[in-house]
């Protein structure tokens, strides 16, 4: 806790723009590898949950932003909505890959949402995502107020965990990092509304 304090003051000199470019630079890299032969005999299926599963550990990073602050005092609730928005910037990415270059024909895609739970779950998750990074700016949340915009924006806690829900259904048998990654958020889910019920109460 003595170290929050220091912490804190050299955070405040780190511009959000910075999280910004170097969240989204591993496209780049994924990408190239794409290009080079470097994702597998499936590129465009392992492009597909490399994008999809950067865009769910953004999304972790920020749900555990308020749990990290009332545990240790250090804080980044200034760097939260471009957390946010690069996590959404990567879940785009991901359905567009599925969309133009994974299935490329909406029949099949009107199939697959209904046949495969999986992409059922992972486009609620998706859906519910996107009202949130439409009112990401100052503009939008200025002009819904800040009772309505907290309201819309707390459609995350549902959206996460279909999104671990999504990754779960994704993978063949039961294998330990999804369920880990659902774990997680669940456990950071709970801290969250530990931390609400203990501010009503104070």
């Amino acid at each position: 806790m003595g170290l929050a304090g220091p912490i804190n003051r050299a955070l405040r000199r780190v511009p959000v723009w910075l999280l910004y470019l170097l969240g989204m630079m591993p496209v780049v890299w994924f990408l190239w590898l794409g290009l080079t032969g470097g994702l597998g005999v499936e590129p465009i299926s392992e492009l597909e949950r490399r994008l999809g599963l950067a865009g769910l550990q953004f999304l972790v990073a920020g749900l555990a932003i308020t749990p990290l602050q009332r545990l240790t005092g250090v804080s980044l609730l200034r760097f939260r909505r471009a957390l946010g928005v690069v996590a959404f910037g990567y879940i785009l990415l991901h359905v567009a890959v599925w969309l133009l270059l994974d299935v490329q024909s909406w029949r099949l895609i009107a199939a697959d949402i209904v046949k495969r739970p999986y992409i059922t779950v992972g486009l609620a998750a998706f859906v519910l995502l996107v009202p949130l990074a439409l009112t990401s700016t100052d503009a939008m949340r200025r002009r819904l107020g800040p009772v309505r915009w907290k309201r819309l924006h707390r459609l995350v806690y549902l959206a996460v965990p279909l999104g671990a829900v999504h990754f779960v259904l994704l993978v063949k048998g039961w294998q330990i990092e999804p369920l880990i990654y659902f774990a997680m958020i669940l456990a950071l889910l709970a801290m969250r509304i530990r931390i609400r019920l203990s501010r009503v109460a104070a």
